[in-house]
This record gives C-alpha cells, sequence and structure tokens, in this order.
C-alpha cells in the first residue's frame, strides 16, 4: 500500500507529539507543514524534514497532494482552518478543543458531514491502550455503574490563559480530556461514548487570577454515573481516573505514564465476596499493543472505510458538557 500523504497546519507545543506519531507511522509520510511563526516553521523543517514548507496553509493544500491533515492550532484558530480542509476532501485531526464552544464544534461537524474525508477529534486518552484494556474489562463486567476523574494543575501550569481571545475557558481548554474520558469510560457497554442526560455542577473559582475549581455529578444514558474533580491553583499536576462494573474496579494513574490497579470480587460458598488485586496486567495486545494510539487508529479508519471513535459530532456532546460543568448547571442537559 502507498503511503497517506500527510500534512501538519500549526507546528507549536501540541504539535510535537502529532509529529513523533506520524514519524512511528510506516503508513503515513510527511508531505507538508505550515506555520506563520518563522522559528517555529524552520525548527519543525529541520527536525522532522518535511518534502514541503509554508507559512500560509492555504497555499499548501492548493501545491501539495494530500491525503491527511493535522490541524493543531489554538481553539480560536481550529474552524475555519478545518472546515476548509474538509472542504477540500481531505481526512482531517482535529486538535481538542475543538473550538471556542459547542457552536464552533457543530458548525465543523456539519462540514464533515458533507465531506468526502474523515474527520477525528484529538481526544487522546480515548486512544492509551491502557484505557482501551480497562474499557474492554468492563465491558466484559456488563458495564459500568460508575466514572470519576481528578484533573488538577497548580497555577503556573495553566497560568491565567493569556491567550484568551483564542482559549476558552478551563474546562474546554484543558480538563476537557478527562470530561471526555468520563463519557468513553462510561459507554464501554454499548461501545462508544456514553451521552450525558444531567449534571449537578458547583463552581466555586479562588480570588487568585486563574485559580478554576469545579465539582459535579453526571448522569450518562448507559445508566453509569460519574464524577469530575478539577481545580487549578492547587498542589500539583495530577490526572486520574477510576471506573468501577459488577465484581470490577479500576484506578487509573494517568498524571505520567499510564498505570492501573484492578481489582476483583468473588463469591465464596457462603454467600460472601471477597474482593482481591489482580497482578497479572492488562491484556494490550488485544486492544492493538502498547503502541496503540490515536493516530494508527484514524490511518486504520481512513484505509478500511470506518468511523472513528471521536467524530467531531460526537464532540458536541463532550463539549457540551464542558460548558454545563463550567456554568455550574443543575438539571438535564438538552
Amino acid at each position: 500500500m502507498d503511503q497517506l500523504k500527510v500534512a501538519v497546519i500549526g507546528c507549536g507545543g501540541h504539535a510535537q507529539s502529532h509529529f513523533r506519531m506520524i514519524a512511528d507511522e510506516p503508513r503515513l509520510h510527511l508531505a507538508a507543514i505550515a506555520e506563520m511563526d518563522e522559528d517555529r516553521l524552520q525548527k519543525a523543517k529541520s527536525k522532522y524534514r518535511p518534502d514541503h514548507a509554508f507559512d500560509d496553509y492555504q497555499e499548501m493544500i492548493e501545491a501539495v497532494d494530500l491525503d491527511v491533515v493535522y490541524v493543531v492550532t489554538l481553539p480560536g484558530h481550529l474552524m475555519p482552518i478545518v472546515i476548509t480542509c474538509l472542504e477540500e476532501g481531505l481526512n482531517v485531526s482535529v486538535e481538542k478543543s475543538p473550538g471556542m464552544n459547542s457552536e464552533d464544534t457543530e458548525m465543523m461537524a456539519e462540514a464533515a458531514r458533507d465531506a468526502n474525508g474523515k474527520a477525528i477529534v484529538s481526544f487522546n486518552r480515548r486512544y492509551f491502550p491502557e484505557v482501551l484494556a480497562v474499557r474492554r474489562l468492563v465491558s466484559e463486567h456488563g458495564g459500568a455503574v460508575h466514572v470519576g476523574a481528578t484533573y488538577n494543575k497548580p497555577l503556573t501550569t495553566l497560568g491565567t490563559l493569556a491567550a484568551a481571545d483564542l482559549n476558552p475557558d478551563p474546562i474546554i481548554s484543558d480538563a476537557i480530556h478527562h470530561v471526555d474520558l468520563l463519557r468513553w469510560l462510561a459507554g464501554a457497554k454499548e461501545d462508544r461514548a456514553a451521552i450525558p442526560v444531567a449534571v449537578h455542577s458547583e463552581v466555586q473559582d479562588g480570588e487568585r487570577p486563574g485559580a478554576h475549581r469545579q465539582n459535579a455529578t453526571i448522569r450518562f444514558d448507559s445508566g453509569a454515573i460519574g464524577v469530575l474533580m478539577s481545580h487549578y491553583g492547587v498542589g500539583s499536576r495530577i490526572q486520574r481516573a477510576e471506573v468501577h462494573a459488577d465484581d470490577l474496579s479500576a484506578y487509573l494513574e494517568m498524571t505520567q505514564k499510564p498505570q492501573v490497579e484492578l481489582y476483583t470480587a468473588t463469591a465464596a460458598e457462603d454467600g460472601t465476596t471477597t474482593g482481591k488485586q489482580v497482578k497479572s496486567g492488562l491484556d494490550l495486545k488485544a486492544v492493538g499493543g502498547p503502541k496503540f494510539n490515536e493516530t494508527a487508529h484514524f490511518v486504520d479508519c481512513i484505509i478500511n472505510d470506518r468511523e472513528p471513535w471521536s467524530t467531531l459530532d460526537d464532540a458536541v456532546h463532550t463539549m457540551r458538557l464542558c460548558e454545563a460543568i463550567r456554568r455550574g448547571h443543575k438539571g438535564d442537559i438538552t
């Protein structure tokens, strides 16, 4: 099979992981990059050696024969670039957050429905092999009954969202990763991301700029209940998640390299149950292997004409849930 020709639009910090995944995927070839900042453009050109480099993405699209484009910009720049690429018939990877708000995401989703190419949103936690293996176990145990996520950072990590005109509020711009992870884990039984149907959120920001605090309880259409705790201006960057099913509990430490603790309960002859930690580890081979990632999944979808797990249509639900949490919504989500 010929390699798919790839371009990356935006060569800043978030693009570096995409460049690495593209380089590691033998079915892709980096044909071009586009970046307005001359210094970033030259650094990316020297480090990743694309066939072509441009300071104008539209010029790149017109000049280079492409199959796939990664749009890796700040949320405020995403929408017109993504829509242009979709209208050109390209397969498009959309960096999170997919726009400044759910209305932006809906407009991109509408363009994707009318396009010949496919679109994937870079909710990369969905594609961690450890997450997929846990999700597989949860499905075997009848689906999630409870999911939880913690997403905390000190002020030095997030600051005060200096580019506020291009970055949305902290839940959408950052903690969205674990908001989406809750949906993904809660939907294991149906092999889709669960849709939130109600939320009770409490927001209490601190006095210091950037000290955002929010706690939310979420009810999903799958029957699972979710809890999100996300605070900025606390002691450290901590990212954790947990999921519980009948006779199964999994705790995911995701601050650095993902680590998982598994516990199962077994019935005794007297009718009592006993829980124990499972030491055998996860079956990563069954979910694509330890190196599986969103890029591998996207290429599979393009080649085999399948829809990605994190489409723009699906991302609308995550964005709406983020907005509901941030505004302190209490009640059903319509």
